[in-house]
């Protein structure tokens, strides 16, 4: 049984074989059934599956990839940080 407040956690391994399962011919309605698996989660976790061979898409990440994200994370921080000391200094210069 489903509850929004206590959602429940599964493995990488156990995504890999629902997913297998799905590709052996077993039908997805019988899968998501017997599971108790949402349409949408089943869904997502074929398509992660297939797209990037396992769940997450951060395992399948070069270390080049990685560090971009990062970089780019970090740089999208810092021009905030600016944008709020530019605000601030037009709001001391009123003063």
């Amino acid at each position: 049984m489903r509850d929004p407040k206590h959602p429940r956690k599964f493995t990488e391994e156990f995504k890999r074989q629902i997913v297998a399962l799905y590709d052996g011919g077993k039908p997805a309605a019988e899968i998501m059934r017997e599971y108790d698996l949402g349409r949408s989660t089943f869904r997502r976790w074929v398509k992660l599956v297939h797209e990037t061979g396992s769940p997450p898409a951060a395992d399948n990440r070069t270390p080049e990839e990685s560090r971009l994200l990062e970089l780019e994370r970090e740089n999208a921080r810092l021009r905030m940080e600016v944008d709020v000391l530019k605000q601030a200094a037009l709001i001391f210069a009123r003063k």
